[in-house]
C-alpha cells in the first residue's frame, strides 16, 4: 500500500513539475500592458552601476571605463545633471543602446560627516 502511495505521489510531483516547466515561457510579466512597469525592465535589462559623462542636451550617456554611448530614455531624471561626470545606477538595455536611470549624483561627490555629526553631501575641492 505504501509503495502505491509513494508511486502516486512521484508521478503527481513529476507531471507537475514538468507542466510548469513547459508554461514557464508562456506567462507574461505581472502588470504588463498596463503600464506599472518600466520598459526597460520588460526587455530584462540588467541593474548596473556606471561613472561617466551626460550629454549637454541630457539625452545620452557616455561611460568613462569603454566609451559606450548609450540613450537615456528618461532624460528627466537627470535633469541639472547635463554635461557632468557623474555615477548613476540604471537598467541598461544593450542590444538598444538605452538606459533608464534610478539616481544620479555628481561623481565628485562623497559622504563625509560635518560638525554635527550628520552624513552630508560635499561638492568637490
Amino acid at each position: 500500500m505504501k509503495r502505491i502511495g509513494v508511486t502516486v505521489f512521484a508521478f503527481v510531483l513529476w507531471m507537475s513539475l514538468s507542466a510548469t516547466a513547459q508554461d514557464t515561457g508562456a506567462q507574461q510579466p505581472a502588470g504588463s500592458g498596463q503600464g506599472t512597469t518600466t520598459p526597460a525592465k520588460e526587455k530584462g535589462a540588467k541593474l548596473q552601476h556606471l561613472k561617466g559623462k551626460i550629454s549637454d542636451d541630457g539625452k545620452s550617456f557616455t561611460t568613462d571605463k569603454d566609451n559606450k554611448t548609450y540613450t537615456i530614455e528618461n532624460s528627466d531624471a537627470v535633469k541639472g545633471h547635463e554635461g557632468h561626470d557623474v555615477r548613476l545606477s540604471g537598467h541598461v538595455d544593450p542590444s538598444a543602446s538605452s538606459i533608464h536611470v534610478t539616481s544620479v549624483k555628481m561623481a565628485g561627490e562623497k559622504a563625509s560627516k560635518d560638525k554635527t555629526g550628520a552624513m552630508s553631501e560635499q561638492p568637490p575641492k
